[in-house]
């Protein structure tokens, strides 16, 4: 019996696999399986040949969207799935998760299509506070930035960051930063396969001091030991997801890994940051067991 075959696909730009997921591979081997790294785009790839394939570190879907999806739906079995991909590439998914009932951070939507100036633009932004632009397809923390209300030149930065990017034709969002990030961090909850694999805390990525750069910043995560009532937020948040999947399938979808990043909403509950489906860093070396977990679940489905 011949091995199954698993890509995992990453970037051009990053033609290897997040730093955390060093070990992978051989991971892999030794369930069994004949695993392989190609960037999506290179053009030498067979993907009809190419086995399971599995979304890694393609952090520059983002740049060309379209050809991204267009080649995640021409590969006979990819995971997560050409639709997955689709409609968590666009951060506009937190409208149909809201609609729903998730609570997430209130944010003002703003379209290039609609060709605001300046002031109008400008009348969009809060009013106090500091505040988070970024553009609705992105990867990581690219070409997000964080502002004071309260910094001439910040906001001026801000009004530079969010003008650039409506200009070259990419849909922004504008959120008020929760100083909950500050004081407790997010909180990220990583899935394999529907199952609660491990969790992380991670500090703040952001600071008021800084304006957009273009750069990966590097989060700082440690391990973390959900609580009850943290677990229940994962599982509401679970539901509201496949509630919505199955509003566009008719069916409900298993993700072969899912990244749930939330923070507290300062009231007893929660705000979903994001839903982290596409290159989501899954902090594989966060735990002891980890890895060996994605490994096992990406044999589950390659062994199917």
């Amino acid at each position: 019996m011949s091995k199954p075959k698993v890509t995992l696909a990453t970037a051009a730009s990053m033609p290897n696999l997040y730093p955390d997921e060093n070990g992978l591979l051989d991971a892999l081997a030794e369930r069994g399986m004949d695993p392989q790294i190609k960037a999506w785009t290179d053009p030498d790839v067979n993907w009809d040949d190419a086995g399971l394939v599995v979304v890694r570190s393609v952090i520059d879907y983002a740049r060309d969207r379209k050809k991204f999806l267009t080649w995640a739906r021409s590969v006979p079995r990819i995971l997560n799935s050409a639709d997955a991909l689709t409609w968590n590439s666009d951060k506009h998914y937190l409208q149909e998760l809201a609609s729903r009932g998730l609570p997430t951070i209130q944010t003002t939507w703003i379209a290039a299509a609609n060709n605001y100036e300046k002031r109008q633009v400008h009348a969009r932004f809060p009013a106090f506070g500091d505040f988070v632009v970024k553009p609705t397809v992105s990867s990581g923390v690219r070409d997000i930035g964080r502002y004071s209300t309260n910094d001439l030149k910040q906001r001026q930065a801000a009004m530079a960051q969010a003008m650039t990017l409506l200009g070259e034709g990419r849909d922004i969002m504008v959120q008020r930063y929760r100083e909950e990030i500050d004081e407790h961090g997010e909180m990220s909850l990583i899935f394999f396969n529907g199952l609660l694999s491990h969790a992380v805390q991670k500090k703040a990525l952001l600071h008021p001091s800084e304006v957009t750069d273009r750069s990966i910043r590097e989060a700082v995560v440690s391990a973390h030991i959900p609580t009850e009532q943290e677990l229940v937020w994962g599982e509401q948040i679970r539901l509201v997801i496949h509630d919505y999947v199955r509003s566009r399938l008719g069916r409900d979808e298993q993700f072969l890994f899912n990244r749930v990043d939330v923070v507290p909403d300062g009231e007893g509950s929660f705000l979903v940051m994001e839903i982290a489906l596409v290159d989501a860093d899954l902090y594989e070396d966060s735990t002891p067991d980890a890895m060996g977990n994605f490994a096992d679940a990406i044999g589950m489905r390659a062994f199917w």
